[in-house]
């Protein structure tokens, strides 16, 4: 099973189970953690490119996660028709780093797209990162209606939902969520991010918030997360709207564990990882470590 592509496995999926798709959890072997990486990898300085650079340098590079002739999937937030400063979505130099680096370890191809909850054609615009993937060699593309699919997420409140066909055609997912508040959730990142790849009312999903993002992580299961904490949303999220609710704290969290970088995440905002609902409930049905006292934690 290792040695099949996504690609391979999901026309076997599909020939046998229709539209209903499992998770991938074979994609835990891309890039198992070895004793000499840590486990988390927190990077500082003023340049989100450069910080973004060294995080993965520090994790073993790129070529660690990325494979000559994968085709991969950069995942930012780009919900909002907002400027990059307001803190809504992910940095765009962040993400163009990701695609430059992803390229350079031998992607086929990178793409990058994301479900907003305004205006697609305005929040790809204005969040800077439309042409700051371009730039770097990405695909940059509006998901299409008709391309979402009922899929079998086997999730604990999720048990089928629209997924976005491309989303699980590629090889390899890199999740780059930018921390920031959440009237709902308190603070939305790496695991929330994956709703970007949902479509149907997905307002359904907050009803059992907490519960519906980790079943959407357990299916995703992305091979590396990389947090933008570059500027944070500190109030009035997700959306934002004023700088007074910015903070800068030119930070990236880097790492392949979904339940650590979120942890990380809310220890950067100032809570305790517990004080995140969706954490123990993550760490409970396996999909990491909660516990940063635990892990080996890097800071570069």
């Amino acid at each position: 099973m290792s040695k099949l592509t996504r690609r391979e496995v999901l026309k076997l999926f599909l020939a046998g189970t229709g539209a209903a798709l499992a998770p991938w959890p074979w994609r835990d072997l891309v890039a198992a953690a070895t004793p000499s990486i840590p486990d988390v990898v927190i990077s500082k300085g003023a340049s989100p490119s450069l910080i973004t650079e060294a995080a993965i340098r520090a994790l073993g590079g790129m070529s660690r996660f990325i494979s000559r002739g994968d085709v991969v999937l950069v995942k930012p937030n780009m919900a909002w028709d907002r400027k990059p400063e307001l803190a809504a979505t992910t940095n765009p130099e962040l993400v163009a780093t990701l695609v430059r680096l992803c390229l350079d370890a031998g992607a086929k191809e990178v793409k990058v797209f994301d479900n907003p909850c305004e205006d697609p054609r305005r929040s790809y615009v204005s969040s800077g990162i439309m042409a700051a993937a371009q730039g770097a060699g990405a695909k940059v593309s509006y998901m299409e209606e008709r391309r979402f699919r009922k899929m079998d997420l086997k999730g604990e409140v999720l048990k089928t939902w629209e997924v976005y066909q491309e989303a699980v055609e590629v090889d390899k997912v890199i999740n780059c969520p930018i921390l920031k508040h959440h009237s709902l959730a308190r603070l939305t990142m790496g695991m929330k991010n994956l709703m970007g790849l949902t479509g149907g009312d997905r307002a359904r999903i907050h009803w059992h918030l907490e519960q519906a993002i980790v079943d959407l992580a357990a299916f995703f299961k992305p091979t590396l997360v990389v947090l933008d904490a570059i500027r944070i949303l500190t109030a009035n999220g997700p959306q934002g709207g004023s700088l007074k609710y910015v903070k800068q704290l030119n930070t990236v969290a880097a790492g392949i564990d979904q339940v650590a970088i979120d942890a990380m995440g809310a220890r950067l905002f100032g809570f305790k990882p517990a004080e995140m609902a969706h954490l123990p409930i993550a760490a409970k049905r396996g999909l990491g470590r909660m516990d940063l006292g635990k892990l080996r934690i890097k800071e570069v």
